[in-house]
């Protein structure tokens, strides 16, 4: 039986093979259609990383060609003698269908890219409210949609003959065996090396599923460029992941609708929004006049998951926020301890920080149209206007993301990727360069290529990301030394040291850069934040805590700013702050009187009543979601996990702003060239 199971087990190992050579055909066929290069001279390295790559990622519906027809074909006929009579017949026609399959994707693929210049996305998803007889009426009369079915026959009958060729491929004898032992021994291992194969096969190369291929990690050299990116993700891959993103309601809105909604966040002297040619210049701002002396450089520190949680007093035991404390309790250091980020997780963060316009679940680092235009609001493109040349820093790779090309669309002059400029033996997580070693290169490296001219770097680190693997030992964390007064419950407990010692690392890191540059350049303005705070779950069941997270916790970045000629009074008694309040208040701090300058929020230096994200709320008194309808409220006659109940407010002004975004990204014709914006 075991014979029949291993001869089997090769005819569906034959029909395996056809695919992943059939879906790099139709790679290269739509390189060839649609390449924007005259030649591919000087670019095979990234063509055979895109081929690469994209059979490995392929792997997520290939493998299965091989595990079906296993399970639904040769184990039954192992029990059913005319069933295995007719096994390379359903092999036959079973492969056939799914040929047709890859031959229907590939040609709506070719049809989708010659209209939108993409690959499939979310405007597939539209296709369902679309006018049907529209839609047929295009295939057939603009998109040659019977010449398409018409070439399906001959692709049908080729494919037919290409499947029985390797089906009729010879196969490996079963070994002939003197002892019952051997034979036993070789059945077993013919079964674990198919488990194991498949799993190698189904997760791309790799046995743990969440090292497999994905748009993130496409090579850098083949991410680097658009087109390759694009050819490298096989066409029912990128159904799935089309699948597996709800479309965002903000592509099913009118104009009219949007617009009206913008009404309850428009500025009082904007009050036709239609009458400008992009809404966002209706948030015109002219700064009142520098409030410090012009700094050389200006530095925005995002610290991944920075929290303001473990600054708080009530964790002064651990000790864990020493470097980020010499700046925070310097004189010239004015500090929020209620703050909002413009997103609960990073990269919507980052992209607002850059844009000035919240990302709002939109993805706009990975729209094509965002990394080819930008919007006034941008914040290194403003800085421009002021003089500043920008650098991104960032610890990871900045492929991943798209940050490539959506940074310098937003006006940065360079975007650095520590993964590139700190080598390759330089020590990393999975998300990037540890951050001691990121920040000690990208300090060397400012410092080694200073203009002279004014300049404004934006530094990202990566490292209090888990899962938390680094040798703090090995860069001189040790707990007694560290938190000699702490809890012994947090002191002895394995698995939080590692979380809260990458915290101090991050922390001594940040705190050390600072150093560094306030140092080599005393007349630094320096903003320290966080992409975003976290739930600090490991702490909640400590005798630090012994509670839930309160809502604050769980979504209040750090917020410190710095510069020799502030102090606490810069913020003009505001007690709360948010993201989208640095980039004006570093234009209120640094322009000259009368300098134009587009902003959705005021600046720090003017009271604010409350703050609005498309996540949560913001009061003086109070911080809430618009999740549900509880709120934490704010004060010192408050506890911490105090929680009150009520109508959620500022619901308008959360629709307006996501509904802001999603007018851009369905405009992308009102998205303008830095070089054009900077003209104005």
């Amino acid at each position: 039986m075991f014979e029949q199971f291993f001869l089997s087990m090769q005819q569906d190992i034959k029909l395996f093979l056809v695919f992943p050579i059939l879906c790099a055909i139709f790679r290269a066929i739509f390189i060839k259609v649609y390449s924007p290069y005259p030649s591919l001279k000087g670019r095979w390295k990234v063509v055979w990383h895109c081929f690469r790559y994209g059979f490995w990622w392929g792997m997520d519906f290939n493998a299965y060609v091989f595990l079906l027809p296993l399970v639904l074909v040769s184990i039954p006929g192992l029990f059913i003698t005319s069933y295995h009579a007719l096994e390379n017949d359903i092999l036959l026609y079973a492969g056939l269908v799914y040929a047709l399959v890859l031959y229907a994707a590939f040609v709506g693929k070719m049809i989708f890219y010659n209209h939108f210049h993409d690959t499939y996305n979310q405007i597939v998803r539209l296709g369902a409210k679309a006018e049907k007889h529209n839609l047929v009426d295009v295939f057939f009369h603009q998109d040659h949609g019977l010449l398409f079915i018409l070439a399906g026959i001959p692709y049908g009958w080729i494919v037919k003959y290409w499947i029985m060729s390797f089906l009729a491929l010879p196969s490996i004898p079963y070994p002939a065996f003197t002892s019952s032992i051997g034979m036993y021994i070789f059945n077993i291992l013919i079964c674990v090396g198919i488990i194991l194969g498949f799993y190698w096969f189904r997760y791309g190369g790799t046995f743990w599923h969440d090292n497999k291929p994905e748009w993130d990690t496409i090579p850098s050299i083949v991410k680097k460029d658009i087109f390759f990116a694009k050819a490298t993700v096989d066409d029912l891959v990128a159904l799935e992941q089309v699948k597996k993103h709800k479309l965002n309601d903000a592509y099913t809105h009118s104009d009219e609708e949007d617009l009206e909604s913008l009404k309850a966040v428009l500025p009082v002297e904007a009050n036709d929004i239609a009458s400008y040619p992009n809404p966002v210049y209706a948030f015109r701002h002219i700064a009142k006049g520098p409030r410090i002396k012009k700094p050389s450089h200006i530095f925005l520190i995002v610290g991944e998951s920075y929290l303001q949680q473990l600054f708080d007093p009530a964790y002064d035991s651990l000790n864990l926020t020493s470097g980020g404390k010499r700046l925070m309790n310097d004189v010239h250091t004015a500090v929020l301890s209620n703050s909002l980020s413009s997103g609960i997780i990073s990269r919507p963060s980052i992209v607002s920080l850059m844009s000035g316009i919240f990302d709002a679940g939109l993805e706009l680092n990975e729209k094509e149209t965002f990394w080819k235009g930008t919007v006034p609001t941008a914040f290194p493109l403003q800085l421009k206007k002021l003089g500043y040349t920008s650098t991104y820093w960032y610890g990871g790779n900045v492929t991943y993301g798209n940050f490539n090309q959506f940074a310098p669309a937003c006006g940065f002059d360079r975007v650095m990727t520590a993964t590139d400029f700190c080598g390759p033996k330089a020590p990393k997580t999975w998300v990037g360069v540890y951050d001691n070693v990121f920040l000690d290169k990208a300090a060397e490296l400012i410092q080694q290529t200073n203009s002279g001219k004014p300049e404004f770097h934006f530094v990202y680190t990566t490292s209090y990301h888990g899962p938390f693997k680094i040798n703090l030992k090995k860069y001189g964390y040790n707990t007694e030394s560290v938190m000699p007064d702490a809890p012994d419950d947090i002191k002895h407990n394995k698995s939080l040291q590692e979380n809260l010692g990458t915290f101090w690392l991050s922390d001594q890191a940040i705190g050390t850069f600072i150093d560094r540059m306030r140092a080599a350049y005393p007349d630094s303005l320096f903003i320290v934040t966080a992409d975003h705070a976290i739930n600090m779950t490991p702490l909640q069941h400590t005798s630090i805590m012994n509670r839930d997270c309160s809502i604050r916790e769980q979504h209040c970045p750090v917020f410190m700013v710095y510069h020799k000629d502030l102090d606490q009074h810069i913020f003009a008694g505001n007690t709360i702050g948010g993201h989208m309040n640095i980039m004006p208040t570093v234009i209120e701090l640094i322009a000259p009187k009368g300098f134009t300058y587009y902003s959705l929020f005021s600046s720090l230096t003017e009271p604010i009543d409350h703050l609005v994200t498309p996540y949560h709320w913001l009061r003086p008194d109070a911080y809430g979601t618009f999740e549900n309808e509880f709120y934490q409220p704010l004060g010192k006659h408050h506890k911490e996990d105090e929680l009150c109940e009520g109508p959620i407010p500022y619901v308008d002004e959360c629709t307006a702003w996501k509904n802001l975004t999603g007018y851009m990204v369905r405009h992308p014709e009102l998205l303008q060239k830095k070089e054009d914006i900077l003209q104005q």
